[in-house]
């Protein structure tokens, strides 16, 4: 990617931002339209996708090369994704506050290491960027390090951040280059590659035709404009939507403040995940390929633990793609509701026996004893009403809970909180949390590095938690 490249993209940008209509977004409607169509059929048709599912034990550099390669060589080769000239944005898993690959939050850089590699080897002449809405100090782009002189505050003390710290409420409590801390910003200037945050291009607005509880929005500029976007999801529990994939890593094409106000907005499990299917059928990625080779159960996406998986998954279909990972992980796909929804719709397929597994047996890979933030309440949901199984729901609703000994009192949690319901103690100097203002978001769970924050349900759920884990690894062993 030379200088003159690179100046030719800052002008296509300068000249669609102004006026000119974008790749993605001017297939939208036809793809809405093709896909209401396909929806009233969706559950009975005889749809096929292909998932490659292939073994990677670690992040060594040449097992994540062959990996990657046996992998899209299964669905057709990179090639077939790409175009000559193409405009390429890759966009990963990364969350805003700092974290280093090793603990399992973002997409770890050399896995896109690899993948940038092996899109440049194809000699497409593409133009190539990596991106996600994270909060950075001012950067110069293409991959550069930030420039953190205007900080004057001592090094802060956070395990995940190495870099000085700022109250500033733009950057949640640090300043440090969250990009730099992952090791993503290093690849990405060592292969010449441009990396920016979306909020540096703006986000346009977009209208979603199928929408159930959104429709209209606004979406990072840089995805829309691109010719293929290739999406990099890491695997992760989550708190809220239970799993996150290549479908919710879409999630990170919006604004951070849409992403705060949305989840204000949308309470509650069954919309926050409709949510999630609404915005995927406006960005839905050529190619998706997912960093398994370490994840995280328990309390994902951000405080979970890490679990070694040992796998590389990639399709053209994020849906089918997800689905294949709930059966490596044996999670329930009735609980994964923002899936199931972009199933029906018509977004992807997400009948297991509709997708065709290349490369390694589903059996021989499911990981034992998978931890997730929920229990598996959609195996109850079809025996009973709809609003006595929302009254449960709302019993094992999480709600966060401080941990005194683990709080620092950064203040990232009182920034991110949609609902003004943290403060800061000014005596103790530690997080509270209002319980009559908390809306259940997990926004603070999300962005606490300490730990401090986790989530908590009553008494009388955590038991029935327990006792419908139990029964669903009775279910398991009995299947296998």
């Amino acid at each position: 990617m030379s200088d003159s490249t690179t100046k030719a993209t800052k002008a296509t940008k300068t000249t669609n931002a102004a006026a000119a209509p974008n790749t993605v977004a001017a297939n939208i409607s036809a793809a809405n339209t093709a896909n209401a169509t396909a929806t009233t059929s969706a559950t009975s048709s005889a749809a096929t996708a292909k998932v490659s599912l292939i073994r990677c034990p670690a992040y060594e550099e040449d097992q994540l090369y062959s990996s990657i390669q046996k992998a899209l060589a299964l669905l057709g080769g990179i090639q077939q994704f790409i175009t000559p000239q193409a405009r390429v944005l890759v966009k990963v898993n990364h969350l805003s506050p700092p974290s280093p690959p090793e603990r399992g939050i973002v997409t770890h850089p050399a896995f896109v290491e690899q993948v940038l590699i092996i899109l440049k080897e194809i000699g497409a002449k593409a133009t190539v960027r990596v991106g996600d809405d994270i909060n950075v100090p001012s950067t110069k782009g293409r991959g550069e390090a930030a420039d953190l002189s205007a900080c004057d505050r001592p090094a802060c003390d956070r395990p995940a951040c190495d870099g000085p710290a700022s109250d500033g409420p733009a950057s949640n409590g640090s300043a440090c280059d969250g990009f730099a801390v992952s090791g993503l910003r290093q690849v990405c200037r060592k292969l010449g590659v441009e990396l920016l945050s979306f909020r540096e291009e703006g986000f346009k607005h977009v209208s979603i035709p199928q929408g159930r509880v959104l429709q209209e929005t606004h979406m990072a500029r840089a995805v829309l404009e691109a010719d293929l976007v290739i999406n990099l999801p890491k695997f992760k529990t989550h708190s809220l939507a239970v799993f996150t994939g290549a479908v919710k890593n879409i999630y990170g094409c919006l604004p951070q403040g849409l992403r705060v106000r949305y989840h204000a907005q949308f309470q509650g499990e069954e919309r926050f995940n409709a949510l999630l299917a609404d915005l995927f059928s406006v960005v839905r990625p050529q190619l998706n390929i997912m960093d398994a080779v370490v994840g995280m159960e328990g309390n994902g996406p951000a405080n979970g633990d890490t679990r070694n998986i040992g796998l590389i998954l990639a399709s053209a279909d994020a849906v089918a793609l997800d689905r294949v990972a709930l059966a490596v992980a044996g999670i329930d796909p009735e609980q994964v509701y923002h899936l199931k929804d972009a199933g029906r719709r018509g977004l992807g397929v997400y009948q297991l026996s509709h997708i065709q597994v290349l490369g390694e047996r589903l059996e021989d890979v499911r990981v034992p004893d998978f931890k997730t933030s929920h229990p598996s309440l959609g195996t109850i949901k079809r025996w009973m009403p709809d609003f006595l199984f929302g009254a449960i729901c709302r019993q094992f609703e999480a709600w966060p809970r401080v941990v005194p000994a683990e709080c620092r009192g950064c203040g990232a949690c009182e920034a991110v909180c949609p609902a003004g319901a943290i403060t800061i103690d000014s005596s103790s100097g530690l997080a509270r949390i209002d319980s009559q203002r908390c809306i259940a978001c997990m926004c603070c769970h999300e962005a606490c590095r300490f730990v401090a924050i986790v989530p908590q349900r009553k008494l009388s759920a955590r038991l029935l938690a327990g006792a419908l884990r139990r029964l669903h690894q009775v279910r398991r062993r009995i299947s296998s």
